[in-house]
């Protein structure tokens, strides 16, 4: 069993507030695990709440939506509206209200929600009820951070899971660190594929959800759009996530790789079709000296890295790639906002004015990352290793230009215990950071 004690600590915080608190997430990241099991487990068995008062309800499991049937037997329990199967509202209410049986506490842990009618309004209606308290999970653009205010009218608690981070992978194994890193950063943190026994099992079973579960989703949602579009649109994002990229980069790269005429258009719907589905991060440049954020190009980052891998057909690929990856995810499991960092700085060319002067020019550098939570400010280097005078210069170029003294901090995967240099930068191990999760403050 992985270990998913934030996100359980974080329902637990929650309890009785008053509010759906609703889990989002890509699919297959554990969404149903967390509430069915871990939280259900919680409430009866650490929390002491009879099982009848804690009603689980799957809205993608054929046997619960059969417990309906019997309810308005002359009207049908699924039902078809813009091109998609769900669940008739009303029958659902009629259950939960045989189900509750009187006015003590109830706790109503709901699968899928997206796939019952009006769900919007129907879990309105349970708040309501001062006995109910309700969590849903979702995996649909409609419970984008963006929109769970929007829907629920400001009543909607979000809680967004990702797929585990290395640490929790590790939970629930018996590998070493460095062993258990190998397969992580190549099969990632979706749970049904890391619980395949063999190499050859984890990637059939990778490449089976990336194709019959979240493409087959995005091609439901959009039913007139090409599968194969689709895959080669991920494919191509999927070996561009270290350089910023737009539309018309991709669309160049169809054009000249694929012979395929693709507009950009085309291309921004899809990206932005994979992000509604949690597949991948559209993350924005920021620059840092300015202020202010450069709408384009933008830099991708995956959900999941074992995905990115199953849609590269998990052929060889730049392990910086991966590791920038797995970072970004990591700060984002601990909860801060990640940026892409842009700092302008003026480097001397080799070319003189008119009165002799050397000629200076503005160049942008990045820092990876600019991470936000609070009122604390991480600025984040991710390096393989830096092992020469000339790497260290590169890695360290952005951050020596930085001009507030927020912490400075620079992840290198084949690092020693890690220290402060003499400029104040934190130098630590990868493994090191992605175990602690007070790894920053050090």
């Amino acid at each position: 069993m992985f270990k998913r004690d934030l996100y359980l600590n974080e329902l637990i915080s929650k309890k009785k507030n008053h509010l759906i608190k609703v889990i989002t997430g890509i699919r297959r990241s554990g969404k149903s695990y967390l509430l069915n099991t871990i939280f259900y487990n919680h409430l009866v068995k650490e929390a002491n709440n009879p099982k009848d008062h804690v009603i689980r309800f799957a809205f993608d499991n054929d046997e619960d939506i059969a417990l309906l049937d019997k309810y308005l037997p002359e009207q049908p329990t699924v039902i078809v509206k813009n091109n998609q199967k769900i669940v008739n509202n009303k029958k659902f209410r009629l259950y939960i209200n045989d189900l509750i049986l009187d006015d003590d506490q109830y706790y109503l842990l709901l699968d899928e929600i997206q796939n019952l009618d009006e769900f919007v309004r129907v879990l309105n209606g349970f708040l309501r009820h001062d006995n109910y308290d309700v969590y849903v999970t979702g995996s649909n653009s409609r419970f984008l951070s963006s929109e769970v205010d929007t829907e629920f009218g400001g009543r909607g608690d979000r809680i967004h899971l990702l797929p585990l981070t290395f640490a929790e992978f590790l939970s629930g194994t018996d590998y070493d660190e460095n062993t258990g890193f190998k397969i992580y950063e190549r099969y990632g943190g979706i749970p049904l594929v890391q619980l395949q026994k063999t190499d050859e099992e984890k990637t059939k079973q990778a490449i089976s959800i990336l194709n019959e579960t979240y493409i087959k989703d995005v091609k439901d949602r959009h039913p007139n759009v090409s599968v194969n579009n689709l895959n080669d649109t991920l494919h191509v994002v999927a070996s561009m996530i270290s350089t910023p990229i737009n539309p018309s980069k991709i669309e160049k790269t169809f054009k000249s790789v694929y012979h395929i005429d693709l507009t950009n258009d085309a291309i921004g719907n899809y990206i932005s079709w994979f992000e509604e589905a949690y597949l991948l991060s559209k993350t924005l440049r920021y620059n840092v000296k300015g202020r202010h954020y450069i709408g384009t190009p933008y830099k991708v980052y995956f959900e999941d890295i074992g995905i990115r891998n199953a849609a590269l057909n998990f052929r060889e690929v730049d392990e910086t790639d991966l590791i920038e990856n797995i970072v970004y995810n990591e700060l984002r499991y601990r909860g801060f906002n990640v940026d892409v960092g842009v700092v302008t700085i003026k480097k001397k060319t080799d070319r003189k004015d008119k009165n002799g002067n050397w000629i200076y020019v503005d160049v942008d550098t990045e820092c990876d990352f600019v991470a936000n939570k609070g009122d604390k400010t991480y600025y984040v280097q991710v390096a393989l290793t830096i092992d020469n005078q000339e790497k260290k210069d590169h890695e360290y170029e952005s951050l020596r230009n930085i001009p507030d003294s927020f912490k400075k901090v620079i992840v290198i995967k084949n690092e020693g215990l890690h220290y402060r240099t003499k400029e104040g930068f934190l130098r630590i191990n990868l493994l090191d950071f992605l175990t602690n999760v007070d790894s920053l403050d050090w």
